[in-house]
């Protein structure tokens, strides 16, 4: 699968893969900008009213007629963070045109439906419509509140933030409630004008056009689009560790605790670090969950990210309360046994052979694609599916264990129900417990 990136035109880049072997293909466009605290709620907001119409087809009913006459092409919203930048747009899903009668072509036409959709937005008296945005600022505000109600995300998220205190990478993608609440149709018009003219757009098309029919359907479709002084994306920088342990404890109406643990890592040797993780929390042969679930019972569920980016590894776990200092020694002693080499050849094999079959799905995957590769445009790197897959294999035991002595304890975020006595002494314990190593 060969991969083809090429500059449009200023701040619009094109990352062009060619196959043959999908009945669809996907065409996305994705607006990337810093990412920061008092913007990300209007970016987050700004696809899904851009998606309620354009200056052609100004209501979501002639919008989705257009769609069904394209045999049933689909144009969904997407707010995704990638590194310490947001990234906001379309991905557009459509029948390949060897699948139609007399192969009518659909790229040309969906192209320009997302060219109006990022450049020529329904508007009235040079602001967005009142209730577009009150709509779609309902939706956003409810989006926010219902990671709190999902107690697994809201603790991740809430360990990210606390983690990366003062930096990027502690934003959330959609931003906050106190800042969506606050956008009125004038203002967020503002930011879609700024957003427009400085932000880095990245295209990407898989299919079986060629090269040169995507790039004249993407410059035609994107003709008008207003290029003032393009931001680049940020490069994000690696996380620089806590010298001592951070901890948080929060309470909230919960019939089951969340404990989630964030790692600092040394290293920037990712491959290395990514079969570490895969055999310490990554996978369903993974210490975490054969020792601490499976053996120990002390969990019901424990799993492990690596954030290369960022270069730290967050845990998540759900326990019960009363079982925080056991389920806390037992993940960090699983760290250290990890660490220390104890690794057996089956847990290795096993890490192994789970990284083959997600990258080798990967690209069976259009959606998978187009978010590996965004993730690849955005943050500078240039690895391919194949050569990632390449890295991994290279990885030797002895290099993977210099990778993970690197790797300390941050901080650790625990999400309990309303404190008793009991529960407080065993997060005390913990503490104390990591103050004498």
């Amino acid at each position: 699968m060969e991969t083809i990136r090429r500059r449009l035109m200023p701040g619009v880049y094109l990352t062009y893969i060619q196959e043959r072997k999908f009945k669809t293909n996907l065409l996305s466009a994705q607006l990337v900008s810093p990412l920061r605290r008092e913007t990300a709620s209007a970016n987050a907001l700004l696809p899904a009213v851009l998606r309620r119409g354009t200056s052609c087809y100004p209501d979501m009913e002639r919008f989705s007629q257009v769609l069904d006459e394209l045999y049933g092409a689909r144009i969904d919203c997407t707010v995704r963070k990638k590194g310490e930048n947001q990234c906001v747009g379309f991905v557009a899903s459509f029948i390949d045109d060897h699948f139609l009668p007399g192969g009518e072509p659909l790229l040309e036409p969906v192209a320009e439906l997302l060219g109006d959709l990022v450049c020529n937005p329904a508007t009235r008296n040079g602001r967005f419509l009142p209730e577009y945005v009150k709509g779609e600022r309902t939706n956003l505000v409810d989006q926010i509140r219902g990671q709190v109600n999902d107690k697994r995300t809201y603790a991740a998220i809430r360990l990210v933030g606390e983690m990366c205190r003062g930096e990027a990478y502690g934003v959330g993608r959609l931003g906050s409630e106190e800042e969506a609440k606050k956008l009125s149709p004038s203002r967020l018009h503002k930011r879609y004008s700024a957003l427009l003219s400085s932000a880095r757009l990245e295209l990407f098309y898989c299919g079986s056009a060629e090269l040169p029919r995507v790039e004249h359907a993407l410059l035609a479709a994107f003709s008008a689009l207003p290029r003032a002084e393009v931001l680049d994306a940020v490069q994000t920088m690696p996380h620089p560790g806590a010298g001592e342990a951070h901890y948080v404890t929060e309470e909230m109406d919960v019939s089951q605790g969340k404990l989630a643990i964030g790692l600092s890592c040394e290293s920037r040797d990712y491959p290395a670090l990514l079969l570490f993780n895969m055999i310490y929390g990554g996978s369903a042969t993974s210490k975490l969950f054969l020792n601490v679930r499976e053996k120990e019972s002390l969990c019901y569920y424990a799993s492990s990210v690596l954030h290369r980016q960022k270069n730290i590894i967050t845990l998540s776990s759900g326990i019960e309360v009363e079982n925080y200092e056991r389920a806390f020694d037992e993940i960090m002693a699983q760290l250290a046994a990890a660490q220390r080499g104890e690794i057996e050849d089956w847990e290795e094999n096993g890490a192994r052979s789970t990284m083959r079959h997600v990258l080798r799905t990967m690209g069976d995957s259009l959606s998978q694609l187009e978010d590996f590769y965004l993730g690849q445009a955005v943050t500078g790197t240039t690895d391919t599916v194949e050569s990632l897959a390449v890295d991994l294999d290279a990885v030797t035991r002895e290099r993977m264990l210099e990778a993970a002595a690197g790797i300390r304890l941050d901080t650790v975020y625990f999400l309990r129900s309303s404190g008793s006595a009991a529960e407080e002494s065993a997060v005390q314990g913990a503490e104390e417990k990591e103050e004498e190593l």
